[in-house]
């Protein structure tokens, strides 16, 4: 048996050389699980009350250390002794514990810091840094029992706070009241007489007040309730449903029949929607408050929450079309409702960005608004007139991180402050409210900086990376300034594997004049004298990019280990990506939702094969996931002369039946008013008059598609999907393979059983490899793929 095995695996070695470069599956399987190298790579500061004092865990090759830190003293110290804690916890749980994978919980230290007190095994002990003794805190326990017990009869007792009552709902500041739902309608209960009243009747399933929960039997449940300040007003959000068409999966993975599955999902131009409500109810009426919220057809409403009950309410209202919205303020004693702000932004509104945050009860509002071509935030009053503008420039703020309202500060996210650099990294800065002075950048390494500020707002604990830049942590005040350098990564075992940082890079777009930005990976045995095929990683955005703002060994599918099998693989934005930029970026591809990013990917592989001579320009690959899926099916239709291969998975090849916020808002909904005559009698003279009633209709966008390509290929596609995929169903896929058979085309294709948008366990890692398999066969010609079988025993063996 054993020189049959050695026979077939010369014959192997001796066709696949033959034939073409042998793909490298044995380093690219080693380069699939090195996440357990790494270790962390953020640290969550976990604040110790009243002070600026935190600790965290941090797990390296040499296990889990946990560190306390002190910045006014700029000082940091591991918490205990690793060794003689779990020594205690053996002695007195008879348990095995490793020191170095130590696992603890509920940390608190009293006495200066100098005795520890953490659950560990389901006891809590205590430990005496001046003396080094570990040992159970059973009197403690006792102790903090008895106290509780104390706080909980105490609380029983009490005439005011009957919340420890066996009341359900949501109860009202003073206490007195609570709101619930039963069988999908909402029911008030006063707690001091015991009276149950019932606010609504029209509940279905379809549209609960009851919100998510099925609420399918008679018992209370809980339900959305927000409660306005001084008890007398709430509001519940609810969602309309009854009106929306299904759609339809298969469970074909389950146990006996399979079964159905059956879910709501709107497409662009749907006529009926999903329908966003708002109720108000008053306590004092034992009914709901009528307001006109209603302007434009199939609006969406968000409710803006402050944090605590207050008297008035703040909503934004947006049209269908994308293009318009208002941020009003709800007055429940009077049922008005007064537009603050008023604002359009065509083609479309930055989702992914845009921001709200209310100050004072709502007396100012920081607004973000891309009017000037870059986000930015002003200040209103709250009667919307503009107070001045906080930040300016030729660069995107991003996410509020923080607002210290005592020293009128705003601490927020930035992006493209440098020119010329990579503009998607953020970067933390503070500027004042009221716009006076200039922005401050608190973090200026070029890296993707994650901020947490502890309680006093003095210090924060800064993570920053980059895709080729190690995780770096450290302590700054809020001036920005290092107080401290925190816990690193060892990252020592992962290049002892040969993992390489990816290499960054800069391309023009198809214009010639916008800069793309982007990433290169290598195989580990990388040959400058050889010639390697370059395969790009893709997704379009609008909504974000696929390249990679932080370090990661596992980028996407893994492009470090699909490089490894031989090949170059890249990956950069494209015009009408990310929203991170500027307004005309990403809106660049409005109006054409299939091909606008596909010339950029083209052309800047193409100066990526004129720069490195060691890239094959003869074999190229496209690859991408959802979006990605969609374009790279699209890139190798349109260009089947340039591209050689393509893997497809998930892809919304036909963006008429996917979901209604990504065709409507980035490729466009329009709507027309419809006029028609209508006879109605006179209710005093009985006679018959005719009038005039305009409604508003909303057009059915024609979305370019995949399947209107499928006749142009020639190189080979890969399509994959999931069948119990319910956000990209796998009739787009299915209609891809319709039209590719009626073409009388040649293709892959493959159904994960059971998986749904994101591929997990099992599915995963065949998925990648058959990823691996596509490209290695028809970019490197080695068909060592087709004995899968034996080759995966081999390594096995090895």
């Amino acid at each position: 048996m054993m020189i049959k095995f050695i026979l077939w695996l010369f014959t192997f070695c001796l066709v696949t050389t033959v034939m073409g470069q042998k793909a490298n599956y044995k380093q690219a399987e080693r380069f699939l699980n090195l996440g357990s190298l790494v270790g962390t790579t953020s640290i969550i500061p976990n604040a110790l009350k009243g002070t600026d004092k935190f600790w965290y865990k941090y797990q390296t090759g040499d296990g889990v250390h946990y560190y306390l830190v002190d910045p006014s003293s700029k000082t940091q110290r591991e918490l205990f002794d690793r060794e003689r804690v779990a020594g205690e916890i053996s002695r007195v749980t008879h348990k095995p514990i490793n020191y170095k994978d130590l696992k603890i919980s509920g940390v608190r230290l009293e006495k200066g810091n100098d005795v520890v007190y953490f659950t560990s095994e389901k006891i809590e002990f205590q430990y005496d840094a001046r003396s080094g003794k570990v040992i159970p805190a059973d009197s403690v326990k006792v102790s903090v029992e008895k106290k509780k017990k104390g706080e909980n009869k105490k609380l029983e007792t009490s005439p005011k706070n009957n919340k420890t009552q066996q009341w359900n709902g949501t109860y009202s500041p003073d206490s007195c009241y609570t709101v619930y739902a039963k069988r999908h309608n909402l029911y008030l209960f006063c707690v001091r007489d015991s009276s149950e009243i019932q606010l609504t009747t029209d509940g279905t399933p379809e549209c609960s007040y009851a919100g998510k929960s099925l609420d399918t039997t008679g018992k209370k449940v809980a339900a959305p309730v927000e409660w306005l300040a001084g008890s007398k007003y709430f509001y519940v959000e609810r969602e309309d449903k009854r009106k929306m068409e299904s759609l339809y999966l298969v469970n074909t993975v389950t146990q006996g029949r399979p079964t159905l599955n059956e879910y709501k999902y709107s497409m662009p131009g749907d006529k009926n929607i999903r329908k966003n409500e708002l109720h108000v109810f008053s306590v004092d009426q034992r009914k709901e408050v009528e307001f006109p919220i209603e302007k434009w057809k199939d609006q969406t409403l968000t409710v803006y929450k402050i944090g605590k009950p207050v008297k008035n309410l703040y909503l934004l209202r947006k049209k269908r079309t994308c293009d318009e919205v208002e941020f009003c303020r709800v007055i429940p004693e009077t049922g008005e409702v007064k537009v603050v702000i008023h604002e359009k932004c065509e083609p479309y509104f930055n989702d992914q960005l845009f921001n709200v945050h209310l100050l004072h009860d709502g007396e100012e509002i920081v607004w973000w608004s891309e009017r000037t071509g870059h986000g930015h935030y002003y200040r209103y009053d709250k009667d919307g007139n503009l107070k001045n503008v906080i930040t300016s420039g030729g660069w995107t703020a991003g996410k509020i991180v923080k607002v210290d309202t005592v020293k009128q500060t705003l601490y927020f996210e930035a992006y493209g402050q440098k020119k010329g650099e990579f503009p998607y990294f953020a970067l933390l800065n503070k500027v004042r409210l009221d716009g006076k002075g200039d922005v401050q950048l608190l973090t200026p390494e070029l890296a993707t900086h994650k901020v947490h500020f502890l309680a006093g707002g003095r210090y924060f604990v800064d993570n920053f990376s980059r895709a080729d830049m190690e995780p770096r942590s450290v302590l700054r005040n809020s001036d920005g300034k290092i107080v401290l350098e925190l816990a690193s990564p060892d990252l020592s075992r992962l290049y002892e594997t040969g993992w390489k940082m990816p290499e960054p890079f800069t391309v023009k777009a198809a214009d010639n004049m916008t800069d793309l930005y982007g990433y290169m990976w290598k195989p580990a045995d990388f040959d400058s004298t050889k010639r390697y095929p370059i395969i790009s990683y893709v997704y379009p955005g609008p909504q974000t990019e696929a390249v990679p703002f932080e370090f990661s060994v596992v980028t996407a599918f893994n492009n470090a280990a699909l490089a490894q099998v031989g090949f170059i693989v890249v990956t950069f934005g494209h015009r009408g990506g990310s929203p991170l930029r500027d307004r005309w970026y990403h809106t660049y591809g409005y109006g054409n939702l299939r091909d606008y990013p596909l010339a950029d990917d083209k052309y800047g592989l193409e100066q990526l094969i004129d720069r490195y001579p060691f890239i094959d320009g003869e074999r190229v690959g496209i690859f991408g996931h959802s979006g990605g899926g969609f374009m790279s099916t699209a890139a190798i239709c349109t260009y089947p002369d340039f591209y050689k291969a393509a893997v497809s998975s998930a892809g919304n090849h036909d963006n008429n039946i996917y979901n209604i916020w990504w065709g409507e808002t980035h490729h466009g909904i329009k709507e027309r008013v419809v006029t028609e005559k209508k006879k109605v009698k006179n209710p005093v003279t009985g006679k018959d008059s005719t009038i005039t009633v305009k409604t508003v209709e909303f057009e059915k966008p024609n979305i370019p598609t995949n399947i209107e390509l499928a006749s142009r290929l020639k190189g080979h596609l890969l399509l994959v999907a999931g069948d119990a995929d319910n956000n990209v169903h796998p009739a787009n896929t299915m209609r891809m393979v319709d039209a590719l058979m009626k073409a009388g085309k040649n293709f892959d294709m493959f159904i994960l059983p059971g998986q749904g948008h994101g591929y997990r366990g099992i599915a995963l890692d065949f998925f990648k490899r058959k990823l691996w398999f596509h490209f290695g066969k028809y970019l490197l010609d080695d068909h060592s793929s087709e004995g899968f079988n034996e080759i995966d025993a081999y390594m096995r063996l090895k």
